[in-house]
């Protein structure tokens, strides 16, 4: 069909489910795909602002080769994850990039912090997406049946317990598919 979108055009699916639109403020947590994260630093154009924290600066070189390829302005921020050095209420979003386990390799009090700190730095009304790595699904189920996260290994509902946990509220998985699972929150009260 002619009004079809080729593959190329199209977004990968975890920028379209983080729902980051023109003139938010978004800050990213962390980085796994650094074509994702290039193309979320992009969504909240020049009405926006756009951040990223990560914990070294190997993770920080790679942000800003992806924002360079998307054309993106970005502040990133190489600093311990659970000291965020951004004011409280900064941000309308926050993208934590959770495919490589970075919440369960913390450590359940280390992650905590850092959800804690994520959820200071939200509005309220603001929101949180957790991407991290979901079911596999068609033939690459067959060979990768072993490396979909577990509760234990950091997914699923141990991200939705963290979440409330650190005081987020109508936590709920968005979806899992395409080998992702998206986990959101929102801060419905003030001072934290």
């Amino acid at each position: 069909m002619f009004l079809r979108r080729s593959a190329v055009d199209r977004e990968p699916l975890a920028v379209t489910m983080s729902g980051v639109r023109l003139g938010e403020r978004a800050l990213q947590i962390g980085l796994d795909d650094p074509n994702v994260a290039g193309i979320l630093a992009a969504r909240p154009g020049l009405s926006g602002q756009s951040a990223m924290a990560v914990a070294d600066e190997t993770s920080a070189e790679k942000a800003r080769r992806a924002v360079a390829d998307s054309g993106a302005f970005v502040e990133i921020t190489v600093t311990p994850l659970e000291g965020l050095p951004f004011p409280d209420g900064a941000f309308d979003v926050a993208i934590i990039h959770n495919r490589a386990d970075l919440l369960t390799t913390l450590g359940t009090a280390r992650s905590t912090r850092v959800l804690g700190e994520c959820k200071r730095v939200l509005r309220v009304g603001g929101r949180v997406v957790v991407l991290e790595t979901g079911t596999p699904s068609g033939l690459g189920a067959i060979f990768r049946s072993r490396t979909a996260p577990s509760e234990e290994s950091g997914g699923g509902n141990s991200t939705t317990r963290g979440l409330e946990a650190a005081g987020f509220r109508a936590v709920r998985t968005l979806g899992d598919r395409d080998n992702y699972r998206f986990v959101e929150g929102m801060k419905v009260e003030r001072g934290g």
